[in-house]
C-alpha cells in the first residue's frame, strides 16, 4: 500500500474556505494526520493531507482536484509519494 502527503493550496481563501477543503478531502479519504512508527498520531501542518492506498499519485491528484474544485475556481496542488516520512515539532492528536 503507498503512502502520499498532499499539499492544497486554495488561491484566494479564506479560512472557511479551508474548513470546507478539509470536509471535502476527508470524504474522499485523505487525514490530516500522520501516525508515527511507535503508533503515535501527530496533525499535519494546515492544508496538507495523508493518504494511504492502492492507488497511483495521479489518482490521489485527481481526488484532490475534485476536492478543491467544490471550494474554490483556482488551486493549486501537490502529491508526493511517500516511502518514508519523518517530522519535527508536529503536534500529537
Amino acid at each position: 500500500m503507498a503512502a502520499f502527503t498532499t499539499r492544497v493550496e486554495l488561491h484566494d481563501a479564506v479560512s472557511s474556505d479551508y474548513d470546507k477543503l478539509h470536509e471535502e478531502m476527508k470524504n474522499r479519504g485523505f487525514k490530516q494526520t500522520v501516525r508515527s512508527d511507535d503508533g503515535i498520531t501527530y496533525q499535519l501542518p494546515d492544508a496538507e493531507y495523508n493518504y494511504s492506498g492502492d492507488i497511483t499519485r495521479l489518482e490521489v491528484r485527481d481526488k484532490a482536484k475534485a476536492a478543491a474544485s467544490q471550494v474554490k475556481k483556482s488551486f493549486g496542488i501537490l502529491v508526493t509519494e511517500s516511502d518514508g516520512r519523518a517530522w519535527y515539532g508536529l503536534e500529537k492528536v
